[in-house]
């Protein structure tokens, strides 16, 4: 964190390439990423004092199972305070469940925020009242996997009006205009729209719904939807 601090929130993306217990095995925790997650995020506290976020996702998560988790606060020291209350799960996990806590594949499927991806917000507020709601990472959760999002970033856009007058164009009915809940709808529209394409497509080649949603996911054009996404974005984001 050498690079000049001027009024912007801090993002933090962990993504672990390898099995949990790989890591539970050469580090002694399956919650290396978590680890790391925090660490990086208390470096960055001077980012954004106003609040914190995590969202944590679960890879080939079972049907009937929780993939997604978040969590976030507004606490004098919020990162401290999330990660405490992630910690809490694990330490109730292992005196209730001691021989089963020892699998690390038994963690990912009992215990919340222990997944493969991981993205942290640190939050400088430039809109918005000082709320919990106000806290990034935002959701958009839907049965699809391939339909959920989760947006977290820097955004201070500058035609937040003109965005949302198009949301409410398209049919939607945005609950409020904050910028962030602003793009994470835009990208969300044409979420929608490409998931309605490959179902189409997937479905005239006879394929079973089960595996079109396996199918939608492997093909699903993210770079695509983030591109028609920010065609009317003005201002500054990342």
């Amino acid at each position: 964190m050498s690079d000049i601090i001027h009024h912007e929130c801090g993002v933090v993306l962990v993504r672990l390439l390898k099995p949990l217990e790989y890591y539970k095995t050469k580090y002694g925790s399956a919650r290396y990423g978590l680890h790391k997650m925090y660490q990086i995020m208390e470096k960055m506290i001077n980012r954004g004092q106003d609040g914190a976020g995590i969202a944590t996702i679960k890879f080939d998560a079972k049907p009937g199972t929780t993939y997604l988790d978040r969590l976030r606060s507004i606490e004098p020291k919020a990162t401290q305070d999330i990660f405490g209350q992630i910690n809490n799960l694990f330490v109730n996990a292992n005196v209730n469940h001691p021989e089963e806590y020892k699998s690390a594949n038994w963690q990912k499927e009992n215990i919340p925020f222990l997944g493969e991806l991981m993205l942290g917000h640190l939050r400088y507020g430039t809109f918005g009242k000082n709320s919990v709601h106000s806290c990034h990472p935002f959701k958009r959760q839907n049965n699809w996997m391939s339909r959920n999002l989760v947006v977290a970033g820097n955004f201070n856009l500058t035609n937040v009006d003109e965005l949302y007058t198009h949301l409410v164009e398209l049919g939607q009915h945005p609950v409020e205009k904050a910028d962030t809940v602003t793009v994470m709808e835009k990208i969300g529209h044409f979420l929608d729209k490409d998931n309605d394409r490959l179902f189409k497509k997937f479905k005239e080649q006879n394929d079973k719904n089960f595996e079109i949603s396996k199918l939608i996911q492997a093909n699903i054009d993210v770079a695509g939807i983030l591109k028609e996404s920010s065609k009317r974005w003005d201002g500054g984001y990342v």
